[in-house]
């Protein structure tokens, strides 16, 4: 006869035994980093890192020579986005609930990548036109989609964005830019425009908007673009990351319903895919009748960008290092 005590003192010595040999060790932070590069491979031009206490991975775009929307940053974003769709979609638990972009250095970008257009036209290379478009078109969907509900895509921007430069960024479901930002659609001016504006800035701003924005090629601080819908929250200079921070932080709990919600209004809001990709094809339709004389304008605003890129290089020395304080408003 087994007396009560003796079974409660098995129990004690054998739950915690057996708990112990089926519980599963959590992977490190370079695990989940070295799991996306073992799926994902090469990823010029950006840098990951995950913070486990909010569960996010960060990519940090690093463009070279100049802050522009290159192939290879395009398309090592591109590959991050499947290596967490096709690692942890489908996983309870996942330890990325939000991905979230930065860019380094004193601009975020300046648009497009106008060197590759004019190499590409030089060539007579619709096709590798059209692998770009396609390909940005993809990334930006993904932002768009909360990569097909894996992750909430969050944004921040600093200092500069023009044109196609901003349209990666304000595709993802929570965009803030710092107070010192500046916005602007300059395609305009020189007989050309961007892949996504016209889909992504819709959703957002509302069509007539949008047309004013892009047909007018102004300039627009962080809180004219945030009073026109186009960014989700402004925060003090230097404290865009904290934000996003914040905003994972308090809505870790709530991130399946939010995904949900991010479903329902793309659904609601019409075929992305399909938007995208018309105006890729639109794109590089137009790309490849630009004129002699367009080419010749489009060659001078592709030097602007490196005398922009230069100016913020100065400013970027000459600046002081020590940032003073300031609070952050509160995320939604």
């Amino acid at each position: 006869m087994v007396l009560w005590r003796d079974a409660a003192n098995f129990m004690s010595l054998t739950i915690p035994a057996l708990a112990s040999s089926l519980a599963v060790e959590r992977p490190s932070d370079e695990d989940i980093v070295g799991s996306i590069g073992a799926i994902a491979g090469d990823l010029p031009q950006i840098d990951l890192s995950y913070e486990r206490d909010i569960r996010t991975l960060w990519i940090t775009l690093k463009p070279e020579p100049k802050p522009v929307f290159t192939l290879s940053i395009i398309a090592s974003v591109r590959k991050v986005q499947g290596a967490i769709m096709r690692r942890w979609s489908a996983v309870d638990e996942a330890p990325i609930l939000f991905l979230a972009y930065r860019a380094s250095g004193s601009v975020f970008s300046l648009g497009g990548d106008l060197d590759f257009y004019l190499d590409c036209l030089v060539q007579n290379d619709r096709t590798g036109l059209a692998d770009y478009a396609r390909l940005a078109a993809d990334v930006i969907r993904l932002n768009a989609t909360a990569l097909d509900g894996a992750a909430i895509t969050l944004a921040n921007i600093h200092g500069r964005a023009l044109g196609g430069g901003i349209d990666p960024a304000r595709a993802c479901n929570v965009l803030v830019g710092e107070e010192g930002a500046t916005f602007s659609y300059p395609e305009i001016t020189f007989n050309h425009f961007p892949i996504a504006a016209v889909a992504i800035l819709s959703r957002h701003a509302g069509a007539p908007e949008a047309e004013r924005i892009l047909l007018s090629g102004e300039e627009y601080s962080a809180a004219e673009f945030c009073a026109k819908g186009v960014l989700d929250a402004v925060a003090p200079d230097g404290k865009g990351e904290e934000w996003i921070r914040s905003y994972a932080g308090r809505n870790a709990g709530s991130q399946r319903a939010r995904v949900a919600l991010i479903a329902a209004f793309n659904r609601r809001a019409g075929n992305l895919e399909q938007d995208l990709a018309e105006a890729a094809r639109m794109w590089v339709d137009h790309i490849m009748s630009l004129t002699p004389l367009e080419i010749s304008k489009l060659q001078r605003i592709a030097q602007l960008q490196e005398r922009m890129l230069g100016r913020a290089l100065r400013r970027e020395r000459a600046a002081p290092k020590a940032v003073a304080p300031s609070e952050v408003s509160t995320p939604a």
